[in-house]
């Protein structure tokens, strides 16, 4: 992927969901929920994009999936800690933005979120302003009130 790429990407408004997120259990037994949802667009991007939630480490994230990129956009709240490139440490909310030198690596602190990691769905609404994703109103997960075997 070129810069170009990443930029027409971000850019595109045509971007919208295939269907309603929908929080789920963590396949690996976690108190997570989770959810993953393919993204249509004029343009035919191989995009997805992924949610994770978790109230016992007090952790949310949102990804922009790139078939073959990988992680473009990813926003990560709560408990989270990310050295950069550049040697920074960034404690708490931050975002990662795909760089062609270093992909998905770079990351940086956001002026622009203003929710909290326990608040998904407002999360959501800004994520998706964000990386120009028409919104789809998503529920807030449910927590689970004992860890499953």
């Amino acid at each position: 992927m070129t810069p170009q790429d990443f930029e027409a990407i971000l850019t595109d408004r045509s971007k919208h969901l295939t269907e309603p997120p929908i929080w789920r259990d963590d396949e690996d037994h976690s108190p997570a929920q989770e959810f993953r949802v393919e993204i249509e667009s004029d343009n035919g991007w191989p995009l997805s994009v992924y949610g994770r939630w978790n109230p016992q480490s007090e952790k949310l994230s949102y990804t922009l999936i790139h078939d073959e990129a990988r992680r473009i956009i990813g926003l990560d709240l709560g408990d989270v800690a990310h050295p950069t490139p550049r040697g920074e440490l960034l404690i708490g909310t931050h975002k990662h933005r795909w760089t062609a030198e270093h992909k998905d690596k770079d990351a940086y602190a956001p002026p622009d979120i203003t929710a909290t990691w326990d608040q998904p769905a407002q999360v959501w609404r800004q994520f998706c302003a964000e990386v120009n994703i028409l919104h789809t109103p998503i529920a807030e997960p449910a927590i689970q009130r004992e860890f499953r075997p």
